[in-house]
């Protein structure tokens, strides 16, 4: 029986060594969704108050030209890492990819996703330092702490 998993992806390194684990490691009969989460900057882009400073003001458009473009990169290198899936022996309707934009936090809606039906999730260690990750956590810890339904990998 075909298991579902989820591959937590953005477009980091930790994140294409977690498809890469994928490819090598999984039974061709896995069903993967790649996922992921983007900034919702569209709120931020369209914000017209007089209470806004200045500066804000006067940077607004570089900054939703630049989330645009990080948005842009995500979608190419979540499609590399479908195309990776598929050349490595993948049928190409085993392998789709789902973005949203983040809800509440890009941890939270991982797990909300994972707790829709995936058996399995796979997620990239994030390279923070170990002060960092004392006191705020990583995104990989908090999901790999919050899954209730399945198994969680996590690749460095």
């Amino acid at each position: 029986m075909a298991k579902n998993v989820l591959i937590a992806f953005d477009d980091s390194e930790n994140a294409m060594r977690a498809v890469n684990f994928a490819a090598e490691h999984l039974a061709r009969d896995e069903n993967i969704i790649l996922f992921s989460v983007l900034e919702d900057s569209q709120s931020m882009c369209e914000m017209n108050s007089p209470e806004l400073t200045p500066y804000f003001k006067s940077e607004q458009q570089a900054f939703c030209t630049l989330e645009d473009k990080k948005r842009e990169l995500v979608e190419k290198a979540i499609e590399a890492a479908r195309r990776s899936l598929i050349d490595s022996g993948f049928e190409p309707d085993q392998v789709k990819t789902k973005t949203q934009k983040r809800r509440a936090s890009v941890a939270k809606d991982i797990l909300a996703e994972a707790e829709s039906g995936y058996d399995a999730v796979i997620i990239g260690r994030r390279g923070v330092s170990a002060i960092q990750d004392f006191l705020f956590g990583s995104v990989s810890q908090k999901v790999l702490h919050g899954i209730k339904n399945a198994a969680v990998v996590t690749v460095s």
